[in-house]
């Protein structure tokens, strides 16, 4: 390879450079670019190990020429390497507010061992700025990979602050007002920044902006929870690597998730997900996002519950000859549990001493009159000795198959047993269920969504919380590195996990 990935990324002060230093004369940092007076220059040098391997090289020079009021502004550019002119006098677009990409195919025998210079100047004649953006370098048989490696190391820092404004929609002559400070992170382990961002808030306000392509910058919409809606605009006033600047909002705002897609007939594991929007209202529940390279993913936020784990189940009676036996209440198949009589006892060994804070039940196939009416649910420390937490009369389910779930009162406390004692039910001889769930509580936020890749097809998205508890009696220091080789080695596994899918994927096509 003649030369490593090349590049100047003029969006952050001080630049983003890569096999690359840079100076600069009559130029100067503008807060998302590099503003050059007339006769401004900014030279750019890198190394070359081997020019033979280099026939051509891919230029890419993106940058804009300011206005003149509401006039065109005007800024030719010359460019040249070694002092060898690449282009001269060339004039590039100053009408829009959008940069442009100017790409320059330079010859290889122009490259020399070791450093080489270019050098970008703004002509003397210019009568408004030019403005310079970054700049890449690649060999022609790689073009791209420069500005790839850009973008990858950009992305790292993906934690951003906006100080923010709001005006009423559909009146330009109203002002700005402040709002408060936006802070978010989207990170699915793609190194690709959000191009547009929205969400919406669980008091029903929702936001949707787009970003400028350098991010100091976004503007876009809000609708408040009243209905009422106004232009949205911020500008950067932060940036951070992961996981700095998230310590600036509560814990729970920031959400990390075992991601999986469904596709091919199954899901698959994938990338972790860190989600975190903080705009100073309602928590998120639902969450959309647009990244650089085209790929977008929604997500709705919700709670998961944490089910006691059954390892044993006896029934006073069961019909062992067709198969409908208590073991089918513990798992999700079309079986059911059935009595030959209209009362019943069920009882339930959990693997571990439970808080369960709620139950559920599930109707049987058929015969609604079987379903049971009235019955008590009790805990006991050694199955033996029972305590009742939960009484119901009169229930009734209204169709087959159909998940109730009923909560206990009072504070709840642990029990390694639990017996389900059905004392009535609809007037039947026989008694059945088809499954039983104890809940002990929330276990966190979980999403259903979808994702979609650019030019392919939409598919199954869904992700489970990460814990990620400090570990107890370490140092705050000491934490920290368990944390981040937890990640890394999480990390590690998805992506082998990920090419395998891929792999199988490949070979079904």
């Amino acid at each position: 390879m003649g030369f490593e990935a090349t590049y100047a990324d003029f969006s952050a002060d001080p630049a983003r450079l890569a096999n690359a230093d840079v100076r600069l004369r009559g130029a100067r940092f503008a807060g998302s670019h590099l503003a050059l007076s007339a006769g401004g220059t900014v030279s750019l040098e890198f190394e070359v190990a081997d020019p033979e391997d280099v026939p051509q090289v891919t230029l890419t020079v993106t940058a804009l020429v300011s206005k003149a009021g509401g006039s065109l502004g005007y800024a030719p550019m010359d460019v040249f390497l070694q002092g060898e002119p690449v282009a001269v006098h060339l004039t590039v677009p100053g009408g829009g507010d959008l940069p442009q990409d100017n790409m320059f195919a330079v010859p290889g025998h122009l490259l020399k061992p070791g450093t080489n210079t270019l050098e970008i100047r703004s002509s003397a004649e210019a009568r408004t700025m030019l403005w310079l953006y970054r700049v890449t370098l690649d060999p022609v048989w790689e073009r791209g990979r420069s500005e790839r490696a850009r973008t990858a190391a950009a992305a790292r820092d993906s934690v951003f602050a906006y100080r923010t404004e709001l005006r009423p929609a559909h009146s330009s002559s109203a002002h700005w007002q402040p709002a408060p400070r936006l802070l978010f992170h989207v990170d699915r382990g793609e190194h690709a920044l959000p191009a547009q961002l929205g969400w919406r808030g669980t008091d029903g306000a929702e936001t949707a902006i787009s970003f400028q392509s350098n991010m100091s910058d976004f503007h876009g919409c809000r609708r408040d929870a009243d209905g009422s809606v106004h232009e949205y605009r911020g500008r950067v006033v932060g940036r951070w690597a992961y996981p700095e600047g998230v310590d600036q909002v509560p814990a729970e705002s920031l959400h990390r998730f075992h991601t999986e897609e469904g596709w091919g007939g199954g899901w698959h594991r994938s990338h972790e997900l860190r989600l975190l929007v903080d705009d100073g209202g309602a928590a998120p529940e639902r969450m959309t996002w647009r990244d650089r390279r085209g790929n977008s993913g929604v997500v709705v936020l919700h709670t998961l519950e944490d089910e006691a784990e059954v390892t044993e189940v006896e029934a006073s009676d069961e019909h062992v000859a067709a198969g409908e036996t208590a073991r089918n209440l513990l798992d999700d198949s079309r079986g059911k549990w059935l009595a030959g009589d209209d009362t019943a006892l069920l009882d339930f060994t959990l693997t571990r001493p439970a808080t369960v804070t709620s139950y559920v039940l599930v109707s049987a196939n058929d015969f609604p009159d079987r379903d049971p009416q009235d019955w008590t649910l009790h805990g006991s420390d050694d199955g033996h000795t029972w305590t009742p937490l939960d009484s119901r009369t009169g229930e009734t389910f209204d169709r087959r198959y159909q998940a109730r779930e009923f909560s206990l009162r009072g504070a709840p406390k642990a029990h390694r047993h639990l017996r389900l004692e059905i004392t009535r039910n609809g007037g039947a001889h026989e008694i059945q269920l088809a499954q039983v769930r104890f809940i002990e509580g929330p276990a966190g936020q979980g999403f259903t969504g979808y994702y979609q890749r650019h030019d392919e097809g939409p598919i199954g998205y869904r992700g489970t919380p990460v814990a990620a508890p400090s570990p107890a009696g370490l140092p705050a220091a000491a934490s920290r590195v368990a944390s981040d080789l937890e990640t890394a080695v999480a990390s590690l596994t998805e992506t082998a996990q990920t090419l395998a899918a891929l792999a199988a994927r490949l070979r079904k096509h």
